[in-house]
């Protein structure tokens, strides 16, 4: 009975994974479709971080839980054990920054290692308010690399809450769909994700940055 109540307030627990190079705005995006707040300066991820938020789609509610995970090298084998749990991924890459496009490649690789074979992947150009002459990355290459991965693809900023709720509502669509294709053919009730479970440590997770790294 009481498993039961704490379900009454959603439809759908839809859990998303941030993932990208260190400083391409993941945490801003977050916090931006969570609280609808943005700083400059924002903090340092350290292993992962998640938020909770609730959205209305098609009549339906959505309980997101989206995990922020640490850009960093010395990270990386933390943060690829949340990726079995996932059931949405972001990719994220700054379009001031090169490097960060290119590694999304070394990101699909560790999708393809650590995640469901299904998981719904959109990838996201952050900090598309910057200055053109800023800009390296060119909206049609950000297009033609997510046509070659058969995902969609957004330019965002979070400074200027520039189609952040659109990419984050379009990656639950796709996973709430792929949940009512699996129900109908009998794979079980749509409110459970059935993901691994991850105890978060709670203490500690995020340092200060000296320098701004959002947009």
């Amino acid at each position: 009975m009481g498993t039961a109540a704490r379900r009454q307030d959603y439809d759908y627990l839809i859990k998303l994974l941030l993932i990208g190079d260190s400083g391409v705005g993941k945490s801003c995006l977050l916090l931006r479709f969570s609280e609808d707040s943005f700083t400059s300066s924002f903090i340092t991820t350290i292993g992962i971080d998640f938020k909770i938020k609730k959205i209305l789609l098609d009549n339906k509610w959505i309980k997101l839980q989206i995990w922020d995970t640490a850009g960093q090298e010395r990270f990386r084998t933390i943060t690829s054990a949340y990726y079995r749990g996932a059931m949405g991924i972001l990719l994220v890459y700054d379009v001031t920054d090169d490097a960060s496009f290119n590694n999304i490649r070394n990101w699909m690789r560790n999708i393809e290692q650590h995640a469901s074979d299904n998981v719904n992947k959109v990838l996201v150009g952050n900090k598309c308010d910057m200055d053109e002459s800023k800009r390296v990355v060119p909206y049609s290459k950000g297009q033609a690399l997510a046509d070659e991965f058969g995902i969609q693809f957004f330019e965002t900023s979070a400074k200027s809450n520039l189609k952040v709720d659109e990419v984050f509502q379009s990656v639950a669509k796709d996973v709430m769909l792929r949940l009512r294709e699996t129900q109908q053919a009998g794979g079980g009730a749509p409110a459970s994700s059935g993901g691994t479970r991850v105890k978060v440590d709670q203490q500690g997770s995020a340092k200060p940055s000296s320098s701004g790294c959002c947009s």
